[in-house]
């Protein structure tokens, strides 16, 4: 027997990761459906932001599953005879923006500093859970209201308030993390070699604490889209011309008696995307835990 036929090679991150996900046939569809979400928020509004905004006042209010228009009207189309399946997906742009941002933008800011109140003095510490503390003690959408009534909708002004928000997660999951992990032997030997306070919390304690930050953050992303839906439903979201899935729901609320396409299909988009995050989430949770992962492990070898 040769060295290579006793030593089988070891497939890589990328090899292992697409076999977990084909051991779990609900979280590849998640993961195939949310890139194709991806792909219509990237393309959606270059090659069809025209046909979104052209109106034709004889097909107001077309109903679904008819192409005498066009294949862009398979959808039905809404109050104007634009057509809705053009419109969902230029709407998946702002959507998917103003969700993505603030996910990203609250991850950081509560992740730096849960790193910091968890690894800092106690002073430091209790100086930032009692700035998390003010934010949770208001409700997030009353905050958002708010803000947004008097400095005005905007896909920036969304982002920042929706942000700021969900800060306190992030900081409280970190911080309890990093309070657990500073007294495991691996962070004591690097602080008895000399290594710096930043070096620790970088290098050894961070990646530690990753895998439920990005967890935590695929189940964000969905709590913020709907977060950013009933906004433009309340019509202090996003305005026209820009249009939302939210939004959409929105104006088509007034003909839900003769037209339920209106709000339908822009609804049921935000259902399956928040259901594929959800269901995505919890694959991730196996999969990025050492202990739990080798159940994937195991039904992605005998599939693959």
């Amino acid at each position: 027997m040769t060295h290579n036929e006793a030593m089988p090679e070891t497939p890589g991150p990328i090899t292992r990761f697409a076999r977990m996900l084909w051991a779990d046939k609900f979280a590849l569809a998640a993961a195939i459906f949310l890139l194709i979400v991806l792909v219509m928020a990237l393309i959606g509004p270059a090659w069809l932001d025209a046909a979104a905004q052209k109106q034709n006042l004889r097909g107001r209010n077309a109903p679904p599953f008819h192409v005498d228009l066009g294949w862009l009207w398979f959808l039905g189309a809404d109050a104007l005879g634009r057509p809705l399946l053009a419109r969902i997906i230029v709407a998946t742009q702002n959507t998917m923006m103003v969700a993505a941002g603030a996910v990203l933008v609250s991850a950081i800011a509560g992740s730096m500093l849960g790193l910091i109140a968890g690894y800092a003095g106690n002073k430091v510490s209790q100086v930032i859970m009692r700035i998390a503390d003010v934010i949770m003690s208001f409700p997030s959408l009353l905050i958002a209201v708010i803000v947004l009534y008097v400095f005005g909708p905007s896909v920036t002004n969304l982002i920042i308030i929706l942000s700021i928000t969900r800060i306190p997660v992030y900081l409280r999951t970190t911080r309890a993390e990093v309070l657990e992990i500073r007294e495991r032997m691996f962070v004591s030997a690097a602080r008895v070699m000399g290594a710096s306070q930043k070096r620790i919390i970088f290098r050894h304690i961070l990646p530690v604490v990753l895998p439920t930050l990005t967890t935590i953050a695929t189940l964000d992303f969905a709590y913020v889209m709907l977060a950013e839906s009933s906004l433009s439903f309340l019509g202090i979201g996003i305005q026209p011309p820009e249009i939302t899935w939210g939004l959409m729901i929105a104006q088509g609320r007034q003909y839900l008696t003769n037209a339920w396409w209106l709000s339908f299909w822009p609804g049921l988009a935000i259902i399956l995307t928040t259901l594929s995050l959800n269901l995505l989430s919890n694959w991730l949770r196996i999969a990025l835990d050492p202990v739990q992962r080798w159940r994937l492990e195991m039904r992605g070898h005998k599939n693959g």
